[in-house]
């Protein structure tokens, strides 16, 4: 892992072998990896957080819902702050503080140290996600870039997708709190690996006098807001509650403060001037998409087979396992095809694998199981990897040096986002169109109804025998036939769902001749940094 050291003690990647090269990258993935990993890894397991912290579900949501707040907020600053303290150091202290943070949710005491140690575990862990991105474009170059840039898209896509499954079955076999503890040894790995192998930049504290603190607290105002407004808004009837109409509109003002001084400030926290370039404006918009994609599934598919199927968080952790292998599996042929192949082929290619898997995704029944959902995740799987990695080359891999730091937390930004809105838009047709069907269905159960009629007498007969009470009986057979109707509804609303999210990818990958093709430069430049 030798390296040849500069005057400056900086090592430079044109000075590092690949080997060396691979290591520094393989250990700062594995910080984007548990970081990533951690928006999901509680989803399937927020009703045992809940019960050992004495939690009702209102409050419960808010274990995932902070370190999401948390970390869109420090995602785009992750590109100021690599300037200002060096990507060595601002990854390690990020891995540092990540670490301390997930033991302090193990240990949490109530549910309102849990959400404020989660919030500081988001905070701590986001820079750790955009910082891998760039050094992927700083350390390779040619065919190794279009692997690396594979590895990132893969890692993005695949760690929350697999967070329900590693959540439940650690629930399952252990406690809640090991959710956390997992995060300890790779923590406190990266912590010391990083400052060791990663020495390609210094420091420039200076940036801390031009810095715009006015521009970061409107960001995280911004995004904050319209965070909160997305994740509680289906829960609370949107504006039609007061606090959610308060951060709608704090968000829509403070966005449209933080845009016009990012674009009049000399020295911006993040780059909006990169979105001239249509690369990496039409980019953003498919890396909202893949979160729309990849979020609002991993959302979709665990509620439905809790709500309708009652499965346990390690039986829904084992059914949506099939997502993460067929993606796993279609590295090697992207990887391929991606030297050999123009990427917005393979992008299309990706997004139609997203559409054509909510088209199968579409005629779910109440009975669907891991079998059933086998085919349609399989699809999904090979699209994550196959629309993430390519989006990843062709909008960053056109930027500069210094662009590519300040624009890819935008870029990662917009995932997060697109996942929050996927998720309110999901929650929200399953809120609303689920109370239509409901009524359709009631339309056609009355008295003229035989098939009802039949059924009824048949249950009412049965809890007869049980309850004695022919009035309790009947009463019994009337819930049971309201809970019937009610999963019906349900399930076809999850149908809807599935439905208006392939529209959105269809449309998606009609644009992607748009893009010009990226030829990646041949070698990196010595002062990348």
């Amino acid at each position: 892992m030798s390296a040849t050291a500069s005057t400056d003690g900086l090592i430079l990647p044109s000075q590092m072998s690949t080997a060396a090269k691979v290591f520094a990258f393989a250990t700062m993935c594995v910080g984007m990896f548990i970081a990533l990993l951690d928006i999901q890894i509680v989803s399937a397991s927020l009703r045992d957080i809940g019960g050992g912290l004495s939690a009702g579900t209102d409050e419960t949501v808010w274990v995932q819902t902070s370190y999401l707040i948390a970390e869109i907020i420090m995602i785009p600053l992750s590109g100021w702050l690599s300037r200002v303290m060096s990507t060595r150091w601002l990854f390690a202290a990020s891995a540092a503080g990540f670490t301390v943070a997930s033991l302090l949710c193990g240990a949490a005491w109530n549910i309102q140290s849990m959400i404020a140690f989660r919030a500081l575990q988001g905070f701590l862990g986001g820079s750790m996600i955009p910082l891998v991105f760039t050094t992927a474009f700083a350390f390779f170059a040619g065919p190794q870039r279009v692997i690396a840039a594979a590895t990132v898209g893969a890692i993005a896509s695949l760690a929350p997708t697999l967070g329900p499954t590693i959540g439940g079955w650690i629930t399952d076999h252990f406690s809640w709190h090991w959710l956390f503890f997992i995060n300890l040894v790779p923590g406190l790995f990266v912590t010391f690996a990083v400052p060791a192998f990663v020495r390609i930049d210094k420091p420039d504290w200076s940036l801390l006098r031009n810095a715009d603190y006015l521009g970061i607290a409107l960001m995280a105002l911004f995004l904050g807001s319209l965070e909160y407004t997305l994740e509680e808004g289906p829960r609370w009837d949107w504006l039609g509650d007061p606090v959610i109409a308060t951060t709608a509109w704090l968000a829509g003002i403070s966005g449209v403060l933080f845009v016009w001084r990012s674009l009049s400030y000399a020295h911006p926290v993040v780059d909006l001037r990169a979105l001239k370039d249509r690369n990496f404006t039409l980019g953003c918009f498919f890396s909202f998409m893949t979160g729309v994609g990849i979020f609002a599934t991993i959302y979709l598919t665990p509620v439905f087979l809790g709500r309708v199927r009652g499965f346990s968080a390690l039986d829904i952790g084992l059914a949506v396992f099939s997502t993460g292998v067929f993606q796993i599996m279609s590295i090697p042929f992207y990887s391929y095809l991606a030297n050999r192949v123009d990427l917005r082929w393979l992008m299309m290619f990706g997004l139609g694998c997203f559409a054509f898997s909510m088209w199968q995704f579409s005629p779910i029944t109440h009975d669907w199981g891991g079998l059933e959902l086998m085919l349609p995740q399989a699809f999904r799987g090979m699209g994550q990897q196959f629309a993430v990695a390519p989006a990843v080359t062709l909008t960053l891999g056109a930027l500069s040096p210094v662009q590519l730091r300040l624009a890819s937390g935008l870029f990662n930004v917009m995932r997060n986002l697109g996942g929050a809105i996927g998720i309110a838009l999901c929650a929200t047709i399953l809120n609303d169109r689920t109370n239509l069907h409901f009524y359709r269905l009631a339309e056609h159960l009355n008295s003229s109804n035989e098939a009802m009629n039949a059924a009824l007498a048949g249950s009412g007969s049965n809890f007869g025998a049980w309850l004695g009470d022919s009035a309790s009986a009947s009463t019994a057979a009337l819930r049971q036939l309201w809970g019937l109707t009610y999963r019906e509804a349900l399930t076809m609303t999850f149908g809807d769902t599935y439905i208006v999210i392939m529209v959105g990818f269809i449309a998606t990958t009609l644009m992607v001749p748009l893009l010009k093709k990226v030829a990646p430069p041949k070698a990196p430049s010595a002062d990348a940094h």
